[in-house]
């Protein structure tokens, strides 16, 4: 079972737009210094739609190859069942613990659809496989009653949730079987959703704050709650500044600041508005330090 701190990394890239492997291998011992529980690159935080498919796979391969204790989850979905698959076969090959796989987007499947298409990858790879609901990136829900299907599935080991629906994500944690895991994808809503039994997160912030997020999950994690809201409290202004415009764009602002890459992105995401550079360098100093 997947849980506690799980880092959602950017993919640093070099002024010119290559990746930058120095960076990604620093990028990754920082987490591990700071105790994150696992790392998922080529997520929508590592630009995973704007790298090649060799891209792709040499960043896994670079994780992997980096961790000496964390996890790897590697991303591996597509709006394409058979891409998919063929992500997912690749990551397991380079050494992947597991597979984090965002639903369908863009073609809005049916529920049918959404079910059979992590069938087909779950019966295709032998590692496990986590489920990435994000209906304001996919343009469809995987409904709560899908999910519960979709969580007897041999291979199919959880979900990260990014609804914002916490009824929907309460459903969930009370029907599924054990041993299925329910992630925040919300770093807002993760000290909440671990309230009604979720187990961790996957986390955007905790690229430039591992520590911080890790504290937080912790504190969750023994029941700790007043420590935990204290610590959401501390970072809900950065929690907010990091979705001030389209993920990942402020948060490879940060990273760049931090020396993680040069923050140059890849179009069509475009580089962090003057005024919005003002308000993460604002929270750089208070809050990142």
């Amino acid at each position: 079972m997947f849980g506690g701190t799980i880092t959602a990394i950017i993919t640093p890239f070099r002024k010119d737009g290559s990746m930058d492997e120095d960076a990604l291998r620093r990028l990754v011992t920082f987490q591990e210094e700071n105790g994150v529980d696992a790392i998922v690159p080529c997520g929508s935080t590592g630009e995973s739609a704007m790298l090649s498919f060799d891209e792709h796979m040499k960043a896994i391969s670079i994780v992997v190859d980096q961790v000496k204790k964390a996890k790897v989850i590697a991303g591996a979905g597509s709006n394409s069942t058979s891409e998919a698959v063929a992500l997912s076969k690749s990551a397991e090959d380079a050494g992947a613990d597991g597979i984090l796989s965002i639903s369908p987007y863009y073609v809005k499947p049916t529920q049918e659809g959404i079910f059979r298409h992590y069938e087909k990858i779950a019966s295709s790879i032998g590692i496990p496989l986590i489920l990435y609901n994000v209906p304001g990136r996919t343009a469809s829900n995987i409904t709560s009653d899908t999910t519960l299907r979709l969580s007897e599935v041999s291979g199919i080991d959880g979900i990260k949730e990014a609804s914002g629906d916490v009824e929907q994500i309460r459903k969930i944690v009370n029907g599924r079987p054990k041993g299925f895991s329910v992630l925040s994808g919300d770093d807002s809503l993760t000290c909440t959703l671990m309230q009604i039994g979720c187990e961790g997160t996957v986390s955007v912030a905790s690229n430039c704050v591992p520590h911080m997020m890790v504290r937080m999950i912790d504190s969750c994690k023994k029941g700790k709650w007043d420590d935990a809201f204290k610590t959401h409290e501390e970072l809900l202004p950065l929690f907010r500044a990091l979705f001030c415009e389209t993920s990942p764009i402020p948060i490879k602002y940060v990273m760049g600041k931090m020396g993680y890459g040069s923050g140059a992105l890849r179009l069509p995401l475009t580089e962090l508005s003057e005024g919005n550079r003002a308000l993460m360098d604002g929270l750089m100093r208070k809050v990142i330090q």
